[in-house]
This record gives C-alpha cells, structure tokens and sequence, in this order.
C-alpha cells in the first residue's frame, strides 16, 4: 500500500524547495534608481543608459535601473541627501557640486590643465582621481568613477573676441568658487542660474553668456538666443558617478563587483563617445549658423596661472592632482 503521507511529504519538499528559490531570485532582483541634472541627449544619459544595458545583460535581466534626467529626482544637493539616507541608490554629480563639500574636486576646473577629453581621461586614471572617489566615504557616498563632459566653452547673444569683451559681462557659470574666482578675474560678473532657466534668460537680456560645455549648447538648442560660439577650451568639467553607501553595504561583495563592471565598461566607452562628440558637436553648431572662433588662449593665460598656483597652493590633494596630470 502506498504511504499517502510519505508521498505528500516527498512533493511538498521539492515544491518548498523550488519556491524557496523563486523567492530568493526575485529578492535578489532590483531596479535601482539613478538621477542626474543633463538632458537626455547629453553623455551623461548616454553613459546611464549603457550602465543600464550592461547591468541587465549580466543579471539576465533582473537587474536594471531607472533614470531621472533633468533633476528630475532633484538637483545635485537633493540627490546627496537621497543617498546619504538611502533614498535613492545611484547618481551621476557634477564635480562642481561636490566640491562645494570635497574641496578636492576643484582640482579638475583649473583653467587649462587638459588639451581635451581624451586628456581629461586619462587624468581619471591617476592615483590622485580615484583618491578623490574613495574619499566620498566621508559624505557617505561611494564614488564608481567619472563620467565628462565636454570641454567648457563661452555662447554669447553677442561677439566676444578679446579680453576686454568679457567686462561686465552677465555669464552664467556654475555656482562654484573656482568659476566665480575665474570668471570675476577675467572681469566679467558670473551668475549662478538653473540650467533649465539659461535660454529664456538669454531672450530677455538676463544673460550676455553661458560657460558650457557643447552637449549642452545642441541639447538645449542655446544657440537659438546665443549664436555665437567662443571656443576657449579653459576647462574639463567631470561627472562623479556615485552610489548611497547605506544602499551599497547592503550589496555583498558579488553584487557589487557586477555593479562595478557594469559601471567601468559604460565609464571606458562614455570617454571614447564624447571625444568624438567634442567634433559631431562643433559640426551641428556650425550646420546651425553659428558663428565660431577661436580665442587667444594666451589673453588668459596670466588669470590661469593665478588661479593655478592659488589652489595648488592652497589643498595638498589639488596639488598632487595637478602634478600627476602634467
């Protein structure tokens, strides 16, 4: 006779056993959420988007994230306090933001330390840059690596082809210490304005001139109000992709190394797009109509050097940054 208890007993463990699984899979299994302040044109999005796609490929699909462009979770400093209290899980930040707490960052915005992006990339590498990220733990946040921008250039409703151009004038530059001790040097009146509010600011007389890189320009169709473009080249301008430290403890260790080379892969191929970008870029403006030159770099060069040997001076970890970059 057949022992209906034993049989039930023999179903019943496998079947726990299979959802037991099940349930450990689906835990496992997140979509984590990423924010930052570009548009979706920009590298930044771009370099998100592949993160996305590697993340998936290696978790088969069970892993993803969702990505907020253009603040839509908030700007820079509402995206710190979401993952300095786990409420978010990933972030692409200006450099510029983060150095208003980790003084060290203003070490990428010293006028002229890099020929282009490709320099920029190879300066990520340096012992340096990635001290930068591990100290992040500090604002209990977990830096994974760079992402950039173009190269910072100067759009105007009007010419500007001499030092002299730059007096008085209204430019919107990143509300950063460094950018406003450059631009004041050089005579002109930064103004810290949201990125979304530059080109209605630029209709009506608000702004003479924005320092932007040219992702920016062509994603927000600037040269509509600007239509003249000043390559000056004075500056890199880096995002930091950063993790909620609260959210990566959580993670073991395998976890976190298939975010990491999820990450480092999107991270190499965001540097090759945007050197490329640097020239599509240059190419869509011109198509566009609108007026380039090229400025004198040496006009500006005594201001660099001031600003240079100001903060080298002033932040041992600005100065080894700038050395290992020469």
């Amino acid at each position: 006779m057949i022992n209906i208890k034993k049989l039930v007993s023999c179903v019943a463990i496998p079947a726990v056993a299979t959802a037991a699984l099940a349930l450990s899979l689906s835990a496992s299994a997140e979509r984590m959420r990423l924010g930052h302040v570009t548009p979706p044109s920009h590298i930044w999005h771009q370099v998100a988007e592949r993160f996305n796609d590697n993340l998936k490929a290696d978790s088969g699909g069970k892993d993803s994230l969702m990505i907020f462009p253009l603040s839509k979770l908030g700007g820079d400093d509402q995206m710190i306090d979401l993952l300095q209290s786990g409420g978010m899980q990933l972030a692409i930040l200006t450099a510029g933001s983060l150095s208003n707490r980790a003084d060290e960052l203003n070490g990428w915005f010293l006028p002229f330390a890099f020929d282009n992006v490709t320099d920029a990339a190879e300066a990520t590498q340096t012992p340096a840059a990635q001290q930068m990220l591990a100290d992040l733990k500090q604002h209990k946040l977990v830096g994974l690596g760079y992402t950039l921008a173009g190269m910072r250039h100067v759009i105007s409703s009007k010419p500007i082809s001499s030092l002299d151009d730059f007096a008085n004038k209204k430019i919107r530059a990143f509300p950063n210490k460094l950018f406003n001790d450059w631009w004041s040097q050089l005579g002109a009146a930064p103004t810290a304005l949201a990125i979304s509010d530059v080109s209605p600011a630029l209709t009506t007389n608000l702004l003479d001139a924005v320092d932007v890189d040219l992702d920016i320009v062509v994603g927000l169709k600037m040269y509509q109000q600007a239509p003249y473009l000043t390559l000056t080249n004075h500056m890199a301008f880096p995002g930091v992709v950063v993790a909620s430290e609260v959210w990566w403890n959580k993670l073991g260790e395998d976890k976190q190394n298939q975010v990491l080379k999820a990450f480092h892969e999107a991270e190499a191929w965001g540097f090759k797009q945007q050197a490329q970008a640097e020239v599509s870029n240059l190419e869509r403006l011109k198509a566009e109509g609108v007026t380039v030159t090229e400025f004198d770099r040496a006009q500006l060069a005594p201001v660099a050097q001031r600003i240079v040997d100001s903060y080298t001076a002033g932040n041992p970890a600005i100065k080894r940054f700038y050395e290992q970059t020469r």
